[in-house]
């Protein structure tokens, strides 16, 4: 009775240090010892029963201050464990992804004094970084068939013969969508002997004449080759890129599936004519129908890169090449195969133009500004049949991939490696009179002499960012609007991922998407800095499309 009037009836829900001072303060219970001992009862009999009382409290008070001191700490160490494991739990946002963070020690776990185990102090997170996968390009990825309506098509049935009807004529009006790879071999051809071009195309692949090749140069026929099941050129999208006319799509598959009948060395050129099956049995007719092409050597092959480059810049001024394998060249390695192009003009054997023009001629072009604006110039401006605007596209082009032929033929505007063909050939040590120095690979086709054609567009990808040829770059104060806006927007990346996809070969050749991409960092740091050189410059970008 005396214990629970003094409040000992909730001493157990005393979890704090501050209940246990009140415990000291309130339980003794003055008003009622006042009482006993103002009793009327014996005062031994008193005493005795108040000491019992106090030794009996005493003992009590002792016992429950040495329960609630353990069950409070232990209360602290459950919450503080409860709330490691909410943390282990939760993630944090600010915990770095790559791993730096180092697992706990297992092995070595921290005993307390009574040999409990402790928590420990640190939580240790490891977050598996997500793995980034590269973007999937369009028209890149193969579409899954079902198996039993999974028939392999052949190149020609991807487009049919009603959707290039007529494709001669109107091709024939664009000097800018070029068609073939060409030399200096070409003889006056009349243009309407592409008149049924087509209609030959779409005919059986059986090669006219059987034989093998001898390599002494003339031309002969070969053994017939197996068809492939599918096309080399590879579209998986329901069109082509827009970047590509159909043209362009008609002449690659005809260069990457077409079967060979014949093969011409061409020593001028250090190159092989080949003559595909599907023309006439003559070799000079069948070029001019558009079935012949030029395979260059592997070390070559960046002018597969350059057709699909000048394509997406929009300047429209390179020949279709394609990558291919054949047993009959190059011991079966990737070879780049440019479209051969009958309307070429013919040219000289030491410049390679069909116009011949020094470097000093060059600049004094660049600054009259010829053809501009529909404006016919003077006799005494000394201007070529070449359009100004022609000079700046291919500075633009011949600047990203710095092919330095055309315009530096003595490599006087860089440092040149022992590899490139002016140390070869030491032209590197005739700069002391640049204004003399020709122009090379500077073509116009026949009936077309107001645009250029790029040819021999082998680019350098492994020159550094401070050897570029800028020399390239001289005189030129006008660029193409349709080319910096490709620069500007950057989506040069996707397209030419998407683009060089389309060649099979190609794409096998370089190492796959890995080896692409790495083209494409160097084109991309490239046109940075010409896009720098543009706005420190002052140089205007104009619509070139006349």
């Amino acid at each position: 009775m005396l214990f629970s009037q003094c409040g000992f009836t909730e001493m157990t829900t005393f979890d704090q240090p501050s209940k246990i001072k009140n415990l000291f303060i309130c339980c003794p219970c003055p008003a009622r010892l006042l009482r006993l001992w103002t009793c009327r009862r014996p005062r031994t009999r008193r005493n005795l029963l108040v000491g019992t009382a106090c030794v009996i409290y005493l003992g009590f008070l002792v016992s429950q201050v040495g329960h609630i001191l353990p069950q409070h700490k232990g209360r602290h160490q459950k919450i503080s464990s409860r709330s490691l494991q909410d943390a282990a739990q939760t993630p944090f946002l600010g915990i770095p992804l790559d791993g730096t963070l180092s697992p706990p020690n297992f092995q070595e776990p921290q005993l307390g004094g009574n040999g409990t185990l402790l928590p420990p102090n640190v939580v240790y997170i490891t977050l598996r970084s997500k793995r980034s996968k590269p973007a999937n390009i369009r028209g890149t990825v193969k579409p899954k068939r079902r198996k039993k309506h999974a028939t392999p098509l052949s190149y020609r049935q991807h487009f049919p013969k009603a959707t290039f009807t007529g494709r001669e004529e109107a091709f024939a009006q664009q000097p800018g969508k070029a068609t073939h790879a060409a030399g200096t071999m070409g003889a006056p051809i009349a243009l309407e002997a592409r008149e049924h071009k087509d209609e030959h195309r779409h005919k059986g692949m059986a090669i006219r004449e059987r034989g093998h090749w001898r390599p002494g140069g003339n031309s002969g026929a070969i053994k017939a080759q197996p068809q492939p099941e599918e096309s080399n050129i590879r579209i998986y999208s329901e069109s082509s890129p827009p970047w590509l006319s159909k043209d362009d799509i008609l002449n690659m598959r005809m260069l990457a599936d077409s079967q060979i009948g014949s093969i011409q060395e061409v020593s001028s050129h250090k190159a092989v004519l080949v003559v595909f099956a599907g023309g006439t049995s003559t070799t000079g007719t069948a070029c001019n129908q558009g079935y012949c092409g030029v395979v260059k050597r592997p070390l070559d092959m960046s002018e597969v890169f350059a057709f699909h480059l000048d394509r997406i810049l929009g300047l429209n001024r390179s020949l279709p090449s394609i990558s291919r394998r054949s047993e009959f060249f190059q011991d079966g390695q990737a070879c780049p195969v440019i479209l051969w192009d009958s309307s070429l003009s013919p040219t000289d054997n030491s410049t390679h133009s069909s116009v011949r023009l020094t470097w000093g001629q060059y600049q004094q072009l660049l600054k009259q500004k010829c053809w501009q604006n529909g404006k016919v110039p003077k006799a005494e401006w000394g201007c070529t049949e070449i359009h100004h605007h022609e000079w700046s596209k291919m500075a633009l082009f011949d600047f990203l991939l710095q092919i330095y032929s055309r315009l530096d033929r003595n490599c006087c505007g860089f440092k040149p490696l022992r590899e490139d063909s002016c140390m070869q050939q030491g032209l590197k040590l005739r700069c002391s009179d640049q204004d003399a120095v020709h122009l090379t690979h500077i073509v116009q086709r026949r009936h077309d002499q107001r645009h250029l054609v790029f040819i021999d567009n082998k680019g350098f990808f492994d020159r550094n960012e401070d050897n570029l040829d800028f020399k390239i770059l001289q005189g030129i104060n006008e660029f193409p609007e349709s080319a910096v806006s490709v620069l500007r927007s950057q989506r040069l990346r996707e397209k030419l991922l998407q683009s060089l996809f389309l060649d099979k070969i190609y794409w096998e050749s370089q190492g796959g998407r890995n080896g692409i991409e790495k083209l494409i960092d160097v084109i991309e740091r490239r046109s940075k800095i010409l896009l720098t050189y543009i706005n420190a410059h002052g140089a205007k970008v104009l619509p070139m499309n006349e």
